[in-house]
Order: structure tokens, then sequence, then C-alpha cells
């Protein structure tokens, strides 16, 4: 893999509403209704939600309530996550038909490298269609995709098109393409450093690549280093077929707040089993026990705890837990409570090293 990234072919393929498309695909009735996946009582939230609610302003990590009064129609249903685990495992196997080189984000979405596919096919933009049919007719769910040269633009482009559409940025056409993309349309810009963009006067990709790198360090600290190159089409990156997991947690938002810790620790045991499990399940271990604790007026605080060795053990988990439930007094009743571990045992493995990003290449997409 000693190739230039600039030889590259990267699909990001993204499905669309997919906990809700899955509801619907199950049970024909929710098919063409506003739907939203999770709570919708007083404490739940919108985990997903279908087009038909995203009409109403209905969009994930809202409030039931909010959800509700912005679509007094919407249903709400339970979501099932082993049945959206379960058709997203089929996705994959329709993209490993296409190559190896799949480094799955979510459930959902993953990237393709598909520079050198099974196919043979020299059109990364031909797979990528290939790829969303084959889905509609074996699955019966719709899906967008990006393709380009690197992740960066892929994921970018990914959403120009959707729901059930694509966008190809070719080599030739990426520096225009950031040049005159909106900065809050930048991957992993998010709101707060849209803001600050703004108030410094970068609205558009051309008017970051204005900005010097001193410049955009100085405001924005090590990432005005990854502004600087991907506004450049600079993002050099490859496709991880195995990506380094660094936490796992597990959190629970409670129906009626706690104000006792004895009540908490009762839960916090069972969040400790469940993250046992998880861990078991995913083979790895780690040092740093975090737990959070959202408040009743939504402040939220952490405290962790580095341990010599690795653990993965529910008991050893709660004990930890217990011991930083009781760093101090409780502020006010809890809400919500969850448990980490960090600084785990797969952030060993070797990280890749990064190579130059030559865009004038000319391929065939």
């Amino acid at each position: 893999m000693n190739e230039n990234v600039a030889h590259r072919k990267i699909i990001h393929v993204d499905m669309d509403a997919f906990y809700a498309s899955v509801e619907q695909l199950d049970n024909p009735e929710l098919r063409g209704k506003p739907l939203a996946v999770g709570g919708g009582g007083d404490r739940g939230v919108v985990s997903a939600a279908s087009y038909e609610a995203r009409k109403f302003g209905v969009r994930s990590a809202m409030s039931g309530v909010l959800a509700r009064k912005n679509c007094p129609h919407l249903i709400f249903v339970r979501p099932r996550f082993d049945r959206y685990s379960e058709i997203s495992k089929q996705i994959k196997n329709i993209f490993f038909e296409y190559t190896d080189l799949v480094e799955p984000l979510s459930l959902d979405e993953a990237y393709l490298d598909v520079t050198h596919n099974k196919k043979n096919m020299p059109s990364a933009t031909m797979l990528a269609q290939e790829i969303r049919q084959r889905i509609f007719d074996e699955i019966g769910l719709r899906a967008s995709a990006g393709i380009s040269v690197n992740k960066f633009i892929a994921k970018v482009a990914s959403d120009i098109n959707k729901p059930n559409g694509q966008k190809t940025i070719p080599p030739e056409e990426v520096i225009l393409f950031l040049e005159e993309l909106a900065i809050e349309k930048f991957y992993g810009v998010g709101k707060v450093t849209t803001a600050k963009m703004y108030n410094l006067g970068i609205f558009t990709g051309k008017d970051l690549k204005e900005k010097p790198v001193e410049f955009l360090t100085q405001h924005f600290k090590k990432s005005g280093g990854y502004y600087y190159n991907i506004v450049r089409g600079v993002h050099n990156s490859r496709v991880k077929t195995d990506r380094i997991r660094k936490s796992v947690a597990t959190e629970h938002t409670f129906h009626t707040n706690l104000t006792s810790e004895i009540y908490m620790l009762e839960k916090l045991e069972r969040i400790a089993t469940e993250l046992e499990k998880r861990l078991k399940k995913t083979k790895v271990s780690g040092k740093t026990i975090t737990l959070k604790i959202k408040y009743s007026d939504f402040s939220l605080q952490t405290r962790s705890k580095t341990l010599q060795y690795f653990i993965n053990d529910k008991d050893l988990l709660f004990e930890v837990a217990k011991e930083l439930l009781y760093q101090e007094r409780m502020h006010n009743s809890v809400r919500l409570l969850g448990l980490s571990l960090t600084n785990l045992n797969t952030n060993s493995k070797k990280k890749e090293r990064s190579t130059v990003f030559d865009i004038q290449l000319k391929l065939e997409f």
C-alpha cells in the first residue's frame, strides 16, 4: 500500500434515515407517515426521524416533547438495535463483494476504497450506482453516496443529493468545489466552530483558504492545520478496515430523577454490567474509567480515574464507579448516569503513515 493517495477512489455510502427506514420496511403501515425512532415521553429523545417527519422540523437528538410539538401526528416507535445491526451486516456483505477495503463509521454508513475493486470497474461513479441499486433491490432500503479522491470530500459529497442520490467530485473539480462550499458544510465543523469562523469573516472555503496557517493555528490550535489542509484537498487518511476503538461507553436516562446515591448505585451496577458485556463482545480492556452525570438542570459533570492495569470486569468497573460517585456530593437530582472506559489496549496498534497528496492527477471517476 505504498501508492500515492491521489490515486484513490473513495465512496462514502450513507443510508437514508436508516433506523426509521428499517421500521417502515418491516411495517408497511408506517410507510409515508412521519415517524420517529426513540422515546416520545417527557424524557424521550429522537434517535432518528423519517423524511416525512423531517419536513416538520423533527431531527435526531431532539426531545420527544419538542418533536410532538412540531409534528402532533408524529408516530414514535422504540428502537430495535438488534434488527438494525442485522440489516447493517447485510449491507456490508454487499460492500465486500466490491472491495475488502471497507471502513464502517456506524451501522448506517461506511467508506469504501474502490481504487482496485473486485469487479475491475474503472468508474467509481458507476460502482456507487450499482451498490446503491443492489441495496434497494436486495434489502429494500435507499442509500446516498459521495465519490471523490479522499474520505473527507466523499463524506461531504454524500450529503449533497440526499435522499437517494449521489455526487461525484473528480480530482479536477476538488479545489473549486471546496472553495465554493459553505463553511458549515465542511465535515467536522460544528455549530460552535461555524460561529467562530463567521466572527473571523470565514463563510466559505475560499475565505478559509485565504487565511494563513499561522492565523488558523492561533485561533483553532491543532485544528488550524487540519482546516488549512482540507480546504486544499489534502486529507491523507486511508480507508481503515480495522478502525481502532478509542472508547466503550454505556449510559441511561431515567424517567424519574434520582435524588439519592443509594438509587444511583443500583443503576450504576446495571450500567457496569452492560458495559462489561460490550467490552467482552469487542474483546477490549481499558485503564481509564469515567463517570458521567447529567443533572436535572441539564448541567453535565464527568469524573475519571486511571488504573495501573487494564480491566473489563463489571465488579472492578462498579467499584471504581462507586469511588467516583462519592468523590463529592451531588448538587442536584440526576437524570442521566453513564460509564465509559478509555485508554484501551487497542491504542497500542501502529498508526498508518500519511503520504503526499497530488491533487492534479486526472482520474476516471
